[in-house]
């Protein structure tokens, strides 16, 4: 494989889990589920979904509106092998519930398959193993704000 073609394999796997990352806090479900391959699994601290539209309905029916999400990765570990790749990817989140009074801040380490298409890189699995999660009750003195809708 060329190193153009190895390092323009890498930046556009970058840009896909940095896309997936993005279209989920922004709750843009149809790029969301754009991201995976209609096959895709995903296993998230035993929290397992067995294809594509059984992951999307669950992050759109869980992860509505009024519920804020955070999801940094950064420090990836892509190999890729012809049209088939895999990402190692150290994640912090943070899940905000203000009806509920709630927060979440974890961090885990992301594994990813991913395969290339006509329609380049998609995921074909992803998943975590949390190294810690706290939660919080909010108390009174904490604000939560939203913001506009980004692209």
């Amino acid at each position: 494989m060329s190193g153009n073609r190895y390092a323009d394999d890498l930046e556009q796997i970058r840009q896909l889990k940095y896309r997936y990352l993005r279209t989920l806090d922004t709750k843009r479900w149809d790029d969301f589920a754009d991201c995976f391959l209609p096959d895709a699994t995903a296993d998230y601290a035993g929290l397992a979904f067995p294809d594509r539209d059984a992951l999307v309905d669950y992050m759109r029916t869980n992860l509505g509106p009024e519920i804020v999400t955070m999801h940094h990765c950064h420090h990836p570990e892509i190999e890729v092998d012809g049209d088939t790749a895999t990402g190692r990817w150290y994640l912090h989140d943070q899940v905000i519930s203000a009806k509920h009074r709630f927060k979440l801040e974890g961090a885990a380490f992301y594994e990813d398959r991913y395969v290339r298409t006509e329609a380049g890189w998609k995921v074909a699995h992803t998943g975590y193993e949390r190294t810690f999660e706290a939660t919080y009750r909010l108390d009174d003195s904490v604000t939560v704000k939203t913001g506009g809708t980004a692209s």
